[in-house]
């Protein structure tokens, strides 16, 4: 990051180069990344600090909230404070915490350490505005879906790192790795970030306060979120339900296999940054309505899986998995280019409601796939997955009132 000087404050395409792209997709990724290292390691953590199943099923649950609650508390202060001070802060707080959940005695330190380390992993959710901040106007899908795509690969690989490190190392091992990965990125994000200029001196509440007549003024931003809630509604739900059907008839497929499919789900990711391209070519709205299809296609088309040989059938659900992960990956990519562009003085403040309604989209698929499962087996879930990306494709292709449209995104910025 030697060519890289942080000595003058950000403006867009003035301090954008190729490896502050890579650093930021690292950043992204990296932070959101602890938010997942413990799921695949629960049975063997709690078995060594002498936690029982109910307790240790809390430290995820804690981690999610934490970052729940950075998004709704945190992100918005992207507008009001300088990025580059926020992103070292977040670095700095979740070093420290994965540090202490290697270390923890006991049941009770490791749950404060993940609530903190959800917390502090909303650096991500503050690494894509700035991202979006730096990139010139005709680029700034691209940038966006190759930081996006560093994020995607950030929670798809980090259950099969982690199982594979903890079974080799301990489960200590694979969060003092993950500290010193944080450690590496907020150091050359000091050495390489420049500085950006806070776009708002709205005091901490008339901040937060802020944001709800940002959500009643854009209709563009609630559309977004909730095509993006629903597409979100489809993955957590397959994905949170995996592991228990691979389990199942006619697999009898181990943990590890679910871990697998992360793979599958990383190359679709891979592709996202030609979904920037295209959303900065031909526009966001088109690149939404293709991801939204090819989403439900790939649920849809693994429903056939029952009628095919149990080889063929995983080979079926890895082009699914593929196929629908592109899809969502390239959708977030486009709503994040629309929302980002409605004020660019309150990018933080968006982005932190876009996501707000990605995870909400999320915890409601985790729910409702495991009902579905127990009830209707693994068809209900692929048709519950199909019908809420229908849904998004419905949302994308239903057309506001254009005079509406326009006054939605004709207003001053605050």
């Amino acid at each position: 990051m030697s060519n890289i000087q942080p000595a003058h404050d950000a403006a867009p395409g003035r301090a954008l180069s190729r490896p502050l792209i890579l650093l930021l997709a690292a950043g992204a990724g990296f932070a959101v990344a602890a938010l997942y290292y413990s799921q695949p390691m629960l049975g063997v953590l709690g078995a060594d600090i002498g936690a029982s199943a109910r307790s240790v099923g809390f430290v995820p649950t804690l981690t999610q909230l934490g970052y729940a609650l950075g998004i709704a508390l945190l992100a918005p202060l992207g507008d009001r404070i300088d990025r580059r001070r926020i992103i070292l802060a977040k670095a700095a707080v979740l070093c420290a915490a994965l540090l202490l959940a290697g270390a923890a005695p006991g049941i009770g330190v490791l749950l404060a350490a993940s609530l903190a380390i959800g917390v502090a992993a909303t650096m991500a959710q503050d690494i894509v505005p700035a991202a979006a901040t730096l990139a010139p106007e005709a680029s700034r899908g691209k940038v966006v879906g190759t930081v996006m795509t560093g994020l995607l690969l950030g929670i798809l690989l980090s259950r099969v790192a982690s199982g594979f490190v903890a079974e080799q190392f301990g489960w200590r091992c694979v969060f003092v790795a993950a500290a010193a990965s944080i450690a590496l990125i907020g150091a050359a994000a000091w050495r390489g970030l420049p500085r950006f200029r806070p776009t708002t001196q709205l005091s901490y509440g008339a901040l937060l306060a802020s944001l709800g007549p940002l959500w009643r003024r854009h209709a563009e931003l609630r559309r977004a979120s909730l095509a993006q809630g629903l597409l979100a509604l489809g993955f957590s739900a397959f994905w949170s339900t995996l592991a228990v059907m691979l389990h199942g008839a006619p697999f009898h497929l181990g943990a590890a296999a679910a871990g697998a499919f992360g793979l599958a789900g990383a190359a679709g990711a891979l592709a996202a940054p030609l979904a920037g391209r295209l959303a900065d070519r031909r526009g966001p709205q088109l690149v939404t309505r293709l991801a939204a299809g090819l989403a439900a296609l790939s649920f849809a088309s693994m429903a056939l899986a029952p009628l095919l040989p149990a080889s063929a059938q995983l080979a079926l659900l890895v082009a699914g998995a593929i196929g629908f992960d592109l899809g969502v990956q390239a959708a977030l990519v486009a709503h994040q280019t629309i929302v980002y562009g409605l004020e660019p003085a309150a990018r933080s403040r968006l982005n932190a409601l876009l996501m707000t309604g990605t995870f909400i989209g999320m915890a409601i698929g985790s729910a409702l796939g495991a009902l579905l499962l127990a009830a209707w087996g693994w068809l209900g879930v692929l048709a519950l997955a199909t019908l809420a990306s229908l849904a998004a494709l419905a949302v994308r292709l239903w057309r506001p009132h254009s005079a509406g449209h326009r006054a939605a995104g004709a207003l001053t910025p605050q």
